[in-house]
């Protein structure tokens, strides 16, 4: 994939977010609604190949909508980017069920490696940011890996599109 035509996203987990695991609150909506709309701006400005690295949460919000591009315009491609084969394994099986149904209809799967250590989520993160000219992010301004992932991509001169929460 060419780097000038792939973005990747970066968001929190639902601990994270305001409204939790309840995806029926508008402010989820409205977010996922946000997202949906900073993808469609990235399309028109050439971008085509998106990256999402499948955490619970906003991640896979972003995969979702990057799905929905895909089957509306023409061109796009979309990679599951995971950190490692555990990442699923702990997750309430709701959880787990639509994390496998999106990771098989994504059109590429990379596996950053086999086995779960402290580092492979922000190896994943930097994986992503290494191979992409913008990064569309969820950020309340809190510290923890959306954090991490921006200030990463902003030293690498990467674009950044902050939806705010």
């Amino acid at each position: 994939m060419e780097r000038e035509k792939t973005c990747c996203f970066t968001g929190h987990r639902p601990g994270k977010l305001p409204w939790g695991e309840d995806e029926t609150d508008g402010r989820c909506i409205e977010l996922k609604g946000a997202i949906g709309q900073a993808l469609e701006r990235a399309y028109e400005r050439g971008f085509r190949h998106f990256i999402c690295g499948m955490a619970r949460g906003a991640d896979l919000y972003f995969c979702e909508a990057a799905l929905a591009l895909r089957a509306a315009r023409p061109g796009v491609t979309v990679e599951a980017a995971i950190p490692c084969e555990e990442q699923a394994a702990k997750w309430p099986e709701g959880d787990r069920e639509r994390y496998f149904d999106l990771v098989e209809r994504c059109d590429f799967e990379t596996m950053v490696q086999h086995h779960y250590d402290r580092g492979c989520m922000l190896r994943r993160n930097r994986y992503m940011v290494d191979r992409s000219a913008l990064v569309i992010a969820a950020y309340d301004g809190t510290l923890g890996g959306t954090m991490y992932t921006l200030t990463y991509a902003m030293k690498k001169g990467v674009e950044v599109d902050i939806i705010d929460l």
